[in-house]
């Protein structure tokens, strides 16, 4: 039975950052309406069964009584039944609950960078579709929710070579005394501030040094300050690092939805796959993963960061739809 997972954050786009930039808000009732198309899109394609994350607006429900109500709902839809926090652990339990059941073949994202990463913490092999709905969106992609489902049931059907359509995503790793303490997808920054505090990261002139594991000038974020001095696509076997509000030489980046703003940023430097970067902290503050702050540090406390290609297996979507297409799967058999 061809089954896929949903994980909609209700929390994703409503951080702090909407206060000092121009980003699209993205509510719980476009939300429901995305996973709507997603669940219509998957069951039209062989999609029998939809797990869906449980969360404080009640989407799954929401969406199951909608298209009951319209007669439209042909598969089955499943809220997981967990306890829930109403924070990111949901986000990670659910994608554990995902990745642990062999009937999900392909897990749909609705979120920015910081649900995504989440996600990842507990996704390792089951092939993941991303749909922008946050504030920082550089690892997600804006994608209509009924070519998404379409998407992941050719996915779930299991009749396709992956390898023409999944890319085996890069992470940043950081470690305290040998062991793994959390992950970033996109940008790990350095920060002056000394408390997690509302968790969202906005304030430039408080980053001392900015991770990296894709940069390009056209993203929005962080990565987008790297990605002005050199581009590193997903696809290359390494990362970089820069120091910033260090040096003399200033260029002009997207760091928020409708912020351009001059910063000054040092040359990139390449941190391959066998690299480590140890980080010896001068003072207190925070490391921010993916746009949110959720390391504290002290004053010589040693950290290293490393470029991995541990990340989730990435679905692209284009590419499967292609794929499907040359494999006649939206032919109707007579």
């Amino acid at each position: 039975m061809a089954s896929i997972g949903i994980i909609a954050n209700p929390a994703s786009g409503k951080d702090i950052r909407r206060l000092v930039s121009h980003a699209t808000v993205i509510d719980n009732n476009e939300k429901i309406n995305i996973v709507e198309r997603i669940v219509l899109g998957a069951q039209a394609l062989g999609v029998e069964k939809v797990y869906v994350m449980p969360d404080s607006y009640n989407m799954g429900y929401r969406v199951e009584d909608k298209l009951n109500s319209c007669n439209e709902l042909r598969c089955e839809i499943n809220v997981i039944n967990m306890m829930r926090f109403d924070g990111m652990e949901d986000t990670v339990k659910a994608a554990d609950y995902m990745e642990k059941n062999d009937d999900i073949k392909c897990i749909i994202i609705l979120g920015g960078d910081g649900t995504n990463r989440a996600a990842a913490k507990s996704i390792k092999n089951t092939p993941i579709i991303t749909i922008s709905t946050g504030t920082n969106n550089v690892y997600p992609t804006m994608l209509e929710g009924t070519v998404a489902g379409i998407a992941a049931a050719a996915v779930a059907s299991d009749r396709f070579d992956a390898g023409r359509y999944v890319l085996k995503d890069k992470r940043i790793e950081i470690y305290k005394d040998d062991n793994l303490i959390d992950i970033a997808l996109i940008d790990a920054v350095i920060s002056k501030d000394v408390f997690i505090g509302s968790r969202a990261i906005w304030n430039i002139d408080s980053i001392e040094k900015i991770f990296v594991t894709r940069a390009h000038p056209a993203s929005i974020g962080f990565s987008s300050l790297v990605g002005c001095k050199k581009i590193i696509y997903p696809e290359d076997d390494f990362g970089a690092y820069v120091d910033i509000n260090s040096g003399r030489e200033k260029i002009k980046a997207p760091v928020a939805a409708g912020v351009v703003e001059p910063v000054s940023v040092s040359e990139p430097v390449i941190l391959g796959f066998g690299d480590e970067y140890e980080f010896t902290a001068n003072d207190r503050g925070t490391i921010a993963l993916d746009g949110e702050r959720e390391i504290e540090f002290k004053k010589d406390q040693k950290l290293v960061f490393k470029i991995t290609r541990e990340g989730p297996y990435h679905v692209d979507v284009i590419k499967v739809l292609e794929t499907a297409q040359e494999n006649n799967f939206f032919t109707i058999e007579n």
